[in-house]
């Protein structure tokens, strides 16, 4: 086994001395796939990392790791290694999984091609160090395997419905009736809100400003953004409407300390949603700066 403070952590949390980590890892029967203990430990790691505390003592972690799925945890490190017993297990036993949800999703056949192309991704391919790029380094044990890979199948499916729609044509509108005498005070209370949406931007906990940008200026969908922050995407979904919230309440006070009556902020919203392109929540994102140095802004 590796030396317990072999495996680097933001946190820098103390790490699990070796004999838990020899005990986590019989309890994996990781062994029977030829996973190196190592490489066991890294993801287990990982997972603590992810769901405790900074400070979390050894009985803490001990704890956590103990409702962990260890077994699916070290099957999915095994695969992700390329470790052909393991693929053959993973084929047998969970391919049928994936393909019963597949046709509860889509009795018509179609999820099927989603889940047999989901194993591209499943696999890895090599990347130019040399190393494996699979998506089952998403998986950290807190719930099976087979639940996790029917949840990815399910957002694949939801994702190439989304994709769909955006490409059907727009029906045909009717003749819009002539254009209303454009309001002369909407450029001043567009800018006004503009300056205080940025200055609430500024105020937010650097983790929400990430995730705005991820969603808003990288256009991340919040699955994506959920796994660069760690998040489910359920997770990153709350977080961001508590985020959108957040920005309003700021800017109404702001709004209000500025000496603006309850109407005449309603007004600025108003004139703020019948001209959005003048406040564009992504370019004032970049604006601010958020994103530019996250991973999915040095990606591009």
């Amino acid at each position: 086994m590796p030396r317990a403070d072999a495996v680097s952590s933001p946190a820098n949390r103390p790490r699990l001395a070796d004999a838990d980590l020899r005990r986590l890892y019989d309890r994996s029967h990781a062994a029977r796939w030829g996973l190196d203990a190592s490489r066991f430990a890294d993801a287990l790691h990982v997972s603590l990392d992810r769901a405790c505390p900074v400070d979390a003592s050894r009985g803490e972690q001990l704890r956590h790791a103990g409702t962990l799925h260890l077994e699916d945890l070290a099957l999915a490190c095994a695969c992700a290694e390329g470790l052909e017993t393991a693929w053959d297990h993973f084929v047998r036993e969970l391919r049928p999984v994936l393909y019963r949800a597949a046709d509860a999703l889509d009795p018509s056949g179609s999820a099927r091609e989603l889940a047999d192309s989901l194993y591209g991704d499943l696999y890895g391919l090599p990347a130019k160090d040399g190393s494996r790029r699979s998506l089952l380094t998403y998986y950290h044990g807190r719930s099976t395997l087979s639940t996790w890979l029917r949840a990815v199948l399910s957002q694949r499916v939801v994702d190439r419905a989304r994709e769909r729609k955006r490409l059907e044509p727009l029906p045909e509108e009717p003749a819009l009736p002539a254009k209303p005498e454009a309001d002369p005070d909407r450029p001043g209370l567009v800018a006004r809100l503009s300056v205080a949406l940025l200055l609430a931007i500024s105020r937010l906990d650097p983790r929400d400003r990430l995730r705005l940008g991820y969603y808003y200026r990288q256009q991340l969908t919040l699955a994506q953004a959920g796994r660069l922050l760690g998040e489910h995407e359920a997770t990153a979904s709350r977080q961001l409407a508590r985020t959108r919230r957040q920005l309003r309440d700021d800017v109404t006070r702001q709004l209000d300390a500025q000496g603006l009556s309850g109407s005449e902020i309603a007004h600025c919203f108003e004139a703020a949603a019948e001209d959005a392109g003048s406040l564009d929540l992504g370019q004032l994102l970049a604006t601010a700066d958020v994103g530019k140095n996250s991973p999915a802004g040095r990606s591009s």
